[in-house]
């Protein structure tokens, strides 16, 4: 994670009187991070912790990258530290008042259909050969249940039918409260006008273990070059498609690092996914890359092959996709039948903060990868060239 501090400003230099003495600044100080971990350090446990504004999986991140001084303060202290880092992540405005309320709300006045739900019980929601591929951890159990159908997009069999049920009577049940009540839910996104946030309704520490024991050991192992190895945030909601409401999805990326889709049910045709391949934000909107394609330069003509980019899925109740977010996709229009999945966008803090530093190419965009082979190409032609 790269140093979180304000912007120099000239006036934050100390001063000198006119005996050599430094004058410390009165204004205060925003306390930095590490830029690298310390690997060795045992982070301390704030599961315990019911008031605190982040998930517990954060600080503990956190703490590897404090100051060694840091390293062995009192936890309260590391606390304090940690939550003046980010103090200005804190979304601020009307915007976020309302949805403070409206949590606040929801916490205080909803009743839960399903208690169960709301905390992890590995042997209720998961199959047994995904549970077991996780208690065992090594490479090969994980790669084991995984299908890849291109690259970049993995699948496998998750949940429970049961649980899938759950959710969506839990869903159900809460929309019903809400229209009750007259409590305008807030959607998942700015694209989908049916769904709701679960981490709202109560489920964030739930799907937050979900995270960092179930999906992080994948996305370390699949999506290690965006941060899939330092997962520490979420956001879990479920979108919902059906004939009279949302059919479709446009193309866009997800606000992630790595996503987690799974099918909740219940019966329908259509809305197959489609993916169009990897990009950074310079190159979002760039066309999707076919199997085979043709490279030129002053001197050479070659074919480079790349991996095929465009994919269309269709959803199977209980079975996840995994993918990273920034893999463009969408969702073709849904013919019948009523379609619900649960969406869980997980994020890296460090990721985030050392993308800012990224180079000219990003090293997991498809079209920075091929650009940077075609200005090595170019290097190595114009070196062979005999000088005039």
């Amino acid at each position: 994670m790269a140093e979180a501090a304000a912007d120099a400003h000239p006036n934050n230099k100390r001063k000198h009187n006119p005996n050599g003495l430094a004058n410390e600044s009165k204004e205060r100080v925003i306390p930095r991070l590490l830029k690298e971990p310390n690997l060795s350090h045992a982070p301390d446990n704030y599961d315990d912790l019911v008031n605190i504004e982040y998930p517990p999986s954060l600080y503990s991140t956190m703490e590897q990258y404090l100051p060694s001084h840091m390293l062995t303060a009192p936890r309260d202290k590391k606390l304090a530290f940690m939550d003046r880092v980010l103090v200005k992540y804190r979304p601020n405005g009307e915007r976020a008042r309302k949805h403070r309320e409206y949590r606040d709300r929801v916490k205080d006045k909803y009743k839960r259909l399903h208690e169960d739900l709301y905390t992890l019980d590995p042997d209720q929601i998961f199959v047994e050969p995904f549970r077991k591929a996780v208690e065992n951890g090594s490479e090969a159990a994980l790669r084991e249940i995984l299908t890849e159908h291109s690259p970049g997009v993995f699948t496998f069999t998750m949940l429970q039918p049961g649980f899938c049920s759950k959710v969506l009577e839990e869903v159900a049940h809460f929309e019903k409260w809400a229209h009750e009540v007259k409590v305008s839910v807030l959607r998942p996104n700015t694209m989908n006008n049916y769904g709701a946030v679960l981490d709202d309704i109560g489920m964030e520490t739930m799907l937050d273990q979900l995270m960092m024991k179930f999906i992080r050991p994948f996305a370390a192992l699949l999506f290690f070059n965006v941060g899939g190895a330092t997962l520490d945030t979420h956001h879990g909601f479920v979108v919902e498609y059906s004939i009279g409401g949302d059919l479709d999805l446009g193309f866009h990326v997800d606000d992630s690092e790595v996503t987690l889709n799974v099918c909740l049910g219940k019966e329908f045709d259509g809305g197959e996914l489609f993916f169009r391949g990897v990009r950074c934000d310079a190159h979002v909107n760039g066309e999707a890359r076919s199997e085979v394609r043709g490279v030129h330069s002053s001197s050479i003509s070659l074919i480079e092959h790349h991996p095929q980019e465009m994919l269309e899925y269709s959803h199977v109740p209980g079975r996840a996709i995994l993918h990273a977010g920034r893999h463009r996709h969408g969702a073709k229009a849904i013919t019948s039948g009523q379609r619900t999945n649960l969406i869980l966008w997980c994020r890296s803090s460090e990721f985030r903060e050392l993308k800012k530093y990224q180079r000219d190419f990003s090293a997991w965009c498809g079209e920075c990868l091929l650009r940077k082979k075609e200005r090595r190409r170019r290097l190595t032609n114009a070196k062979r060239q005999p000088a005039a």
